[in-house]
């Protein structure tokens, strides 16, 4: 499926070395209030090229609006935007058109559709994801009116852990502080002393022609409790769903997580307490969401991110023309670590999920 949503829907389409990729958003209340220089934002984030740990591939991701927003609002029609590729080096795959790359989808979009296209990725690449931050630029917008907080970071690369995370002296009233020093991080790490060492890592195993992992956690602020359709469309369910359709995510949790597996029903369970006429919450271990409805209290989710694919290292693999074993050693331009790019992608997936949601339990109009 390239489609996501149920009422507020994105529809991406396009190839890593296509003409362009872009997405199709649809559902969107009229009257919101978006620039393009907003969804620019955005999507400058998570474009290449920004520094010595991401791909050297240079695309200035420069969005093009072709509907559904007339005078710097949204119409409540179908709002269409593309991004061209611009900087493509096709050649650089040529050795990959018969050759699998150990852990892509090569193999299994060949077995599923019996053809692929082997430049970058094609389809798969994460390429892809510019077209879920534009819409997620129009979703947030949305949240901002209800004055719903989406806040991520990385909370680890390759087994170094940021000092500062949400179970680990976070202060919730410097948010603006925390999302200042992610945005100056080259690795989008509140701790900057942490930062310089994942930064290190990185180019470490860049030279070495390797890759590494890590995690990102996601705050969300100020969700209507109630947020969330039992049984099957729970908002623990329906974020999982759309977090790992981001590529090269392998793992999700929500709250403690795995942890809670080690804790007894005493010290696992949040207790509630009244504040200011409000019901809250001692702790905040389930993560925000109770029964899969929020129920206040900040979201927290983590996302485990595998290393890049595509390393410069000698590996094994089969010729599928030939069908024998052979050796395989990419070249190109890739991602020591897609950690930190991917820190907006994941934001923009939270946001167009919580709207969906949102929209189906009438909490968000059809204009403003």
């Amino acid at each position: 499926m390239n489609t996501f949503g149920e009422i507020f829907k994105i529809t991406t389409f396009g190839e890593s070395h296509g003409k362009a990729v872009g997405v199709v958003v649809d559902g969107c209340p009229a009257g919101i209030e978006i620039s393009k220089s907003e969804i620019q934002y955005e999507l400058d984030k998570r474009k290449p090229g920004q520094n010595e740990i991401s791909t050297q591939r240079k695309e200035e991701d420069d969005v093009e609006i072709l509907s559904g927003i007339f005078e710097g609002k949204t119409l409540g029609t179908p709002i269409a935007m593309i991004i061209r590729n611009k900087d493509v080096r096709s050649a650089d795959y040529d050795e990959l058109k018969f050759k699998l790359r150990p852990g892509h989808a090569d193999f299994t979009y060949r077995e599923k559709f019996g053809i692929a296209d082997y430049r970058g990725g094609g389809r798969s690449s994460a390429r892809e994801t510019a077209c879920r931050v534009a819409a997620g630029a129009i979703a947030k917008k949305i949240l901002a009116q209800f004055n719903v907080v989406i806040f991520a970071y990385v909370k680890e690369i390759a087994n170094i852990e940021s000092g500062i995370s949400y179970y680990k002296n976070f202060d919730i009233n410097k948010i603006d502080e925390y999302r200042k020093l992610v945005e100056e991080s080259d690795v989008r790490c509140i701790d900057a002393e942490r930062g310089v060492l994942m930064r290190e890592t990185i180019i470490k195993a860049k030279n070495e022609g390797d890759s590494v992992g890590g995690i990102i956690e996601i705050l969300v602020l100020n969700v209507p409790p109630g947020t969330g359709e039992p049984i099957y469309d729970k908002l623990s369910a329906r974020l999982a769903y759309s977090l790992m359709s981001i590529p090269a995510v392998k793992g999700i949790e929500i709250g403690k997580g795995f942890e809670l597996s080690k804790m007894k029903g005493s010290e696992a369970n949040d207790e509630f307490f009244v504040e200011n006429g409000k019901i809250l919450t001692k702790t905040n271990n389930c993560g925000g969401i109770l029964g899969g409805i929020s129920d206040g209290m900040p979201i927290v989710i983590r996302l485990a991110v595998k290393p890049t694919s595509s390393i410069s290292k000698l590996q094994n693999t089969v010729d599928i023309k030939n069908f024998e074993e052979t050796t395989l050693k990419i070249v190109g331009r890739h991602d020591p670590c897609i950690v930190p790019r991917a820190v907006p992608v994941a934001e923009s997936m939270v946001a167009i999920t919580l709207v969906d949601l949102m929209i189906l339990a009438n909490l968000i109009p059809g204009k403003f």
